[in-house]
């Protein structure tokens, strides 16, 4: 399979067809291998118009969805960005290309090692990762320029909220299990200012301040 000609031209039917114009996000996803970011199983589908599972009851989102995302966090090149759900790493490794340094937390301990070799194996060095909570954040690397949840939250987890630095953006599917909107968040004078946008479904977001895994709630 020749994966450059299949990531171009990802680029151009599934992204810039449907209207999306930010030329660092484009030449990112266009740089990122992303077939080095799923399971071998799933290699052959790498680059297709969808969601792929990548184990452990998790997927690695569709690439228009990353690109949305990515686009609305604005970044410029310098940022400290933070991740919540570093799944198979391939968000985290658009996040790499576009800012200056990505701290990144997975829940599982499997998935944060698949995402440690995958970026390694991608040749990515301005990543941090760690198994933890993620909707308690990561308090002693605050503030962060961005925040970004790539997981279905029921609000914008509240230390989050405390870790975003003061003129910084957060974006996150927030709503209920079954659907969600993308919310782009704003800090300015202490007061949060909202943004909704696409109609979207993420696997859940599990810890104190997202679902409860065991109750299904």
């Amino acid at each position: 399979m020749d994966f450059d000609r299949a990531r171009r031209d990802m680029v151009r039917t599934q992204i810039m067809a449907r209207n999306m114009r930010d030329s660092r996000v484009l030449n990112a996803m266009e740089r990122v291998p992303r077939h080095l970011f799923v399971p071998r199983e799933q290699i052959h589908r790498a680059y297709d118009d969808c969601a792929l599972p990548i184990g452990q009851g998790q997927t690695i989102s569709q690439p228009y969805m990353v690109a949305v995302m990515t686009e609305l966090l604005r970044l410029k090149g310098n940022e400290k960005v933070l991740e919540i759900g570093t799944g198979s790493g391939y968000q985290t490794a658009i996040l790499a290309e576009l800012a200056g340094e990505v701290y990144s937390i997975e829940r599982l301990p499997l998935l944060t090692e698949f995402a440690r070799r995958n970026l390694e194996k991608a040749g990515y060095t301005n990543v941090n990762l760690r198994t933890s909570d993620g909707s308690m954040g990561w308090p002693e690397e605050a503030p962060f320029d961005r925040i970004i949840i790539t997981a279905a939250a029921p609000d914008f987890p509240p230390p989050l909220l405390e870790q975003l630095a003061e003129g910084g953006t957060g974006v996150a599917p927030v709503g209920v299990r079954q659907g969600q909107l993308l919310v782009r968040i704003t800090k300015e004078g202490g007061n949060i200012r909202e943004s909704r946008y696409t109609p979207c479904i993420f696997v859940p977001l599990v810890g104190e301040y997202g679902w409860d895994e065991e109750r299904n709630l």
